[in-house]
């Protein structure tokens, strides 16, 4: 019986209608088999893989924009003020820069020691000062110290003839005459204006192919059939139509287009006031004046003077307090920003146009133009289904009666269960229950199908 059963499983694909799978056989011979090995014709399904597609839904096309015409007013100009000028400052410009500046000197460093002994670094404004005032600072050594001592300033009276009011003039303005004179004048010229005639759709329809016709085998009985003599089940081979989809597109008909329009040119009689005589100036000398006062001249400036301490003389003057003196310190340097001058402050002519009293006159400067600008297509993403690879027989090994026992056929049924295809008793009996869950079995993982090949021992764990 086992023999009859596992001869069974060889013979299932060989026992296909000729006719049916003529276009899907292309095992030719059998293989260079070794002795003691089995094989099965084993069916392979065909294989699938999606693509897409990009589809053209709306045409290219363009939009016709209209520049409208430029137009200027021309002026019939009346002097009523003449050209001048006028000076306005233009500030300086700054710029941010960082520099590594000595903020104390890398040998010495004055101090300054102030009325109630109170002890500072001097600044460098005030050690130039002292130097202008007698400090010797370029030959002072470490440890010298000099005293300030201040003389005020004196003075004298008397009197002096100084000016009260600088000789000036006078400007009377007598204002330019007019006259009223009646003219025709151009206000609008003759120009044109350009209209848009807009594009003219229409929707097509076109079908698309998304999955090609094939072939598949299905349980029943007709005009090409097989008899699955594992099973005993008849499966009849039948045609699956291709797939097609309809998909809507927005064509140009007719494309955009303009169309020029003539506006003829206007005119209009009106009063004009011309000027029969300019304006002009009349001008006064108004002479200075003067008056004498008395005033308090300096005879000699306060002065300011440093003495080395201990060694004062006589007619230094008064003895402030401050009192300066040079201490060794090392450098020390510091990173600051700074804002230097980058342009100085200018002045800058701005030129005051003469006034005028004009008559406006509508002229075209630039005539009405069309702008074109191109509409993109529109695609559509369309996603098929395409066979890649055909259904096809195979050679492939099997277990037979030479290489196979109960023990084994025990462990397919149990791997079969354990994954949840098998139902049946597990007696070691490759019967019709085990052949429908092998089948079942090799269609979910999309192998080759026919018998119990060794790949689907080798999927399931099973080693011979």
């Amino acid at each position: 019986m086992k023999t009859k059963v596992l001869l069974a499983a060889v013979l299932t694909a060989m026992s296909l209608s000729t006719v049916a799978l003529a276009r899907v056989d292309a095992t030719g011979a059998l293989p260079d088999a070794k002795p003691g090995e089995c094989y099965a014709k084993i069916i392979i399904p065909p294989k699938f893989e999606t693509q897409t597609e990009e589809v053209v839904v709306a045409e290219p096309s363009e939009r016709v924009e209209v520049i409208p015409p430029k137009f200027e007013w021309a002026e019939d100009k009346v002097l009523v003020k003449e050209a001048s000028f006028k000076l306005q400052p233009v500030p300086a410009v700054y710029e941010t820069v960082k520099e590594k500046v000595e903020i104390k000197p890398a040998s010495t460093q004055w101090m300054l020691t102030t009325p109630g002994n109170r002890t500072k670094t001097a600044g460098a404004s005030l050690v130039a000062y002292a130097k202008g005032a007698g400090l010797p600072a370029d030959t002072a050594q470490p440890g010298d110290c000099f005293v300030e001592y201040y003389k005020p300033a004196t003075y004298r009276t008397e009197v002096q003839k100084v000016l009260k009011k600088d000789a000036s003039e006078t400007i009377e303005v007598i204002p330019p005459k007019y006259e009223w004179v009646e003219e025709k004048v151009l206000v609008k010229e003759a120009t044109t204006k350009v209209e848009t005639v807009p594009p003219v759709y229409e929707t097509v329809t076109e079908k698309i192919m998304i999955a090609p016709a094939t072939t598949m085998w299905k349980k029943g009985r007709g005009p090409k059939e097989k008899i699955d003599n594992t099973t005993g089940e008849i499966m009849c081979l039948v045609e699956v139509p291709a797939q097609y989809k309809t998909v809507t597109k927005r064509v140009v008909k007719t494309p955009a287009t303009t169309r020029t329009v003539e506006i003829p040119a206007e005119y209009k009689t009106m009063r004009v006031r011309k000027m029969v005589e300019p304006a002009r100036e009349i001008r006064k000398e108004i002479p200075a004046e003067y008056s004498e006062v008395t005033k308090r001249i300096k005879v000699s400036d306060e002065a300011i003077a440093w003495y080395p301490k201990g060694n004062v003389p006589e007619d230094a003057g008064k003895a402030t307090g401050n009192e300066l003196c040079l201490k060794e310190e090392p450098a020390v340097y510091k990173t600051v920003t700074k804002r230097v001058l980058k342009s100085p402050a200018t002045t800058k002519r701005i030129e005051i146009p003469a006034e005028y009293k004009t008559v406006k006159l509508r002229k075209l400067v630039q005539a009405a133009q069309e702008k074109r600008i191109p509409i993109p297509a529109k695609t559509q993403m369309i996603t098929k289904r395409v066979k890649v690879a055909d259904e096809r027989l195979e050679w492939r090994p099997i277990l037979c009666e030479t290489n196979t026992t109960p023990k084994l056929i025990k462990q397919v049924q149990q791997a079969l269960k354990d994954a949840g295809f098998y139902k049946g008793p597990i007696d070691g009996i490759y019967g019709s229950m085990t052949q429908r869950a092998v089948d079942e079995y090799q269609r979910k993982q999309g192998m080759g199908r026919g018998g119990l090949t060794l790949k689907t021992l080798e999927a399931l764990n099973i080693n011979l």
